[in-house]
């Protein structure tokens, strides 16, 4: 180990005495707090009205589902809970339901963060917070004993920590290689686990562009195009400033091609739009305006899949009152993303049509989650993801972070460990009233709820 790297380690053991580790335990709402219901009427302001009812009535599926929509909530929140002020290219929604696996450009399939809307510089604690309160709730949610659910997020934390202070010893360079590969978590994987996981990795693989023509589209006088399901998927709606949806999607295409590296450029240039449809996704997301486009390049059996989400002001702007550095919040995530995940899609890009901005990734590309729904999901094989989850998060910040200042601060103990999991269960108990105070909101008719079956 380097001088160095020791004085690193060194500088981030010192920042105990100023902010001791007990205290990420506390929390306490303050006393000025906004409701969870002005926030959501406020966020309902800049989202599609038609589409607001259907983000409600996701979230209130369960407490799990209403933590995953409240990300500015929590953030404004945590505003007031102590940090070293160490930071990191913070992701912003942490939550055990924003990883997964996805395939590399070398198309490998590996484990990692799948959802940076909200990235922006900021403390590693706050995603580390909201990973493990996460944790908890959906431990909770999946019917988990209050031991089961604690030992879940302690998991969380314990992995972040341990792989936190391994990743502060590597050379720059070996540590951006580093990548959470299927095949060997996989081999990590008890035998009893083994076959489930193979399963999921198995559909993963199957996630084509190819077999989503199968599924997305329909052939209508010899020509593929999507299929409609309103209101979670139309053809024409307005998609933005007052544009309809193909006209917006096409202007956006244009915009984005200029985003690409002129090799992906040439190649997205083969591709012909040929359909596109306005796509409600996700939880916190719904409202925003999202699209899917429909390409075809050799042929009418040679498609490719575009999502173009709608990209706003981070939350974490908001909360800690810094304006993003970027003109267009696509370009944000997107640049984000980069940082974070280490082997993004090819086809990541920005745009924008009028005032409205805007990324663009692929659809499915072997994009898998994991379920996490009562019956979709065994608590062992639960504790184990939530594992993955804190050591995904370590992977990321310690690539965009320092990872020695951090890895002094954590430490080799558990005091850390301790704080979150208290942390996490006091917190939860607050996502359980806030859930209610939507529920009691939507009874009384303060807010409108889409009458919907499906699942988030």
């Amino acid at each position: 180990m380097s001088n160095e790297l020791k004085e690193r380690i060194k500088a981030g053991k010192a920042l105990r005495e100023q902010v001791p580790r007990a205290l990420h335990a506390n929390f306490s709402p303050v006393a000025e707090r906004r409701s969870p219901v002005e926030l959501l009427l406020e966020q309902a302001q800049v989202r599609v009205p038609e589409l607001v009812p259907v983000r409600h009535a996701r979230m209130l599926a369960s407490p799990f589902a209403f933590l995953r929509g409240t990300a500015a909530l929590m953030a404004n929140d945590l505003v007031h809970t102590p940090t070293t002020g160490i930071e990191v290219q913070a992701c912003g929604d942490v939550h055990v339901a924003n990883f997964g696996f996805f395939a590399s450009a070398e198309r490998h399939l590996i484990f990692g963060l799948n959802d940076f809307d909200e990235t922006q510089p900021g403390p590693w604690e706050w995603d580390l917070k909201r990973l493990v309160v996460s944790a908890l709730v959906c431990a909770r949610h999946l019917g988990a004993s209050p031991e089961k659910a604690r030992a879940a997020a302690y998991q969380a934390s314990r992995n972040y920590r341990k792989l936190i202070r391994k990743y502060a010893g590597l050379g720059y360079l070996p540590l951006w290689y580093v990548r959470m590969d299927a095949e060997a978590i996989l081999a990590d994987a008890p035998p009893g686990l083994r076959a489930r996981a193979q399963k999921l990795l198995d559909k993963a693989r199957s996630r084509t562009h190819t077999q989503a023509l199968g599924k997305l589209t329909e052939r209508v006088d010899g020509k593929y195009q999507l299929l409609e399901s309103p209101p979670l998927i139309e053809r024409n709606p307005k998609l933005a400033s007052g544009i309809s949806t193909p006209e917006a999607v096409e202007q956006m295409l244009r915009s984005y091609a200029q985003s690409l590296a002129p090799d992906r450029r040439k190649l997205f240039a083969r591709y012909k739009l040929v359909d596109t449809a306005r796509k409600v996704v996700g939880v916190g997301s719904v409202g925003t305006r999202c699209a899917v486009a429909l390409l075809l390049g050799n042929g009418q059996e040679d498609p490719l899949f575009l999502q173009i989400k709608q990209a706003q002001e981070s939350v974490l702007a908001a909360a800690l009152k810094r304006a993003s550095n970027y003109a267009n919040h696509g370009r944000r995530v997107v640049e984000g993303q980069r940082i974070l995940q280490g082997a993004p899609d090819i086809f990541l890009g920005w745009g924008k049509v009028n005032d409205v901005h805007f990324y663009v990734r692929q659809l499915r590309n072997m994009k898998v989650a994991v379920e996490l729904e009562p019956g979709g999901i065994r608590f062992n094989t639960f504790h184990r993801y939530c594992g993955l989850c804190g050591r995904a998060l370590a992977l990321a910040h310690a690539k965009s972070g320092d990872a020695a200042l951090i890895a002094g601060y954590v430490g080799g103990g558990e005091e850390l460990d301790d704080a979150m999991v208290a942390f996490a269960q006091t917190y939860a108990e607050q996502n359980q009233t806030d859930y209610q105070t939507m529920a009691a909101a939507a009874e009384s008719g303060q807010i409108q709820v889409a009458r919907l079956l499906e699942s988030v």
